[in-house]
C-alpha cells in the first residue's frame, strides 16, 4: 500500500456493543426495575454474516425465512442464548452448545435502524426478551441470527452472564455500528 493510498483509504471498525437486562418474573415493561445489568462490548462478525451483509448490498437477499440470505428483519431475526464455552471462531454457523440454546424473535418494533446520512446512522439495534419459561440455563454465549433455525449467524459473543431461573425475564439488546 502506498502512502497515497493509506490517505485516502477509509478503515471501518466493526462495533458491538451490548446490554442485558434481569428482571423478576415476567414483568420488563415500562416502569420495571431491572435487578441486574450487565453491559459491555465485543463479538465476533462470522465469516457467513459478512457475506449476508454482502449479498443485501448487491441485492441478493430475500425475505423467505430460514434460508441462508433471508434478510435481517424484524419477521426472520432471531437473537440466541447457549451455555457453551467453545471459543468464538469466524467460521461457525450456530451456536455451540449441544442442547441448551434457544432463539427468540425480535420485541416490536426491534431491529431498529434509522436511514440517513450521518455517523449516526451507521447503528442497527436488536432486542429479544426472554421470559420466565424460556432458556433456564448458564448463559455463555450469544449471537444473531437470521432463521429461528438455520440461516446464517452474523455474530457470536462467548461470556458468562449468570444462570437464568424461570423466576426471571432476561432482555438482551445488542446495537452494532460501524465506525
Amino acid at each position: 500500500m502506498t502512502a497515497e493510498d493509506m490517505l485516502t483509504s477509509d478503515p471501518i471498525r466493526w462495533k458491538a456493543s451490548w446490554r442485558l437486562k434481569k428482571y423478576w418474573g415476567d414483568d420488563v415493561g415500562p416502569g420495571a426495575v431491572p435487578f441486574d445489568v450487565i453491559e459491555r462490548e465485543g463479538n465476533l462478525l462470522m465469516h457467513g454474516g459478512a457475506s449476508a451483509i454482502w449479498q443485501a448490498v448487491i441485492g441478493n437477499g430475500t425475505t423467505t425465512a430460514g434460508q441462508q440470505l433471508t434478510f435481517f428483519n424484524a419477521a426472520n431475526t432471531h437473537l440466541g442464548v447457549g451455555d457453551s464455552t467453545t471459543a468464538a471462531v469466524a467460521t461457525q454457523t450456530d451456536l455451540q452448545a449441544a442442547t441448551n440454546k434457544l432463539r427468540k424473535p425480535m420485541d416490536a418494533t426491534f431491529p431498529q435502524h434509522t436511514d440517513g446520512t450521518t455517523s449516526a446512522n451507521a447503528t442497527i439495534t436488536f432486542r429479544a426478551t426472554f421470559g420466565t419459561a424460556d432458556a433456564n440455563y448458564a448463559w455463555q454465549e450469544w449471537g444473531i441470527f437470521n432463521a429461528v433455525t438455520g440461516g446464517r449467524m452474523l455474530n457470536r459473543k462467548v461470556e458468562s452472564l449468570g444462570t437464568k431461573t424461570s423466576a426471571a425475564s432476561w432482555v438482551l439488546m445488542i446495537t452494532l455500528s460501524l465506525a
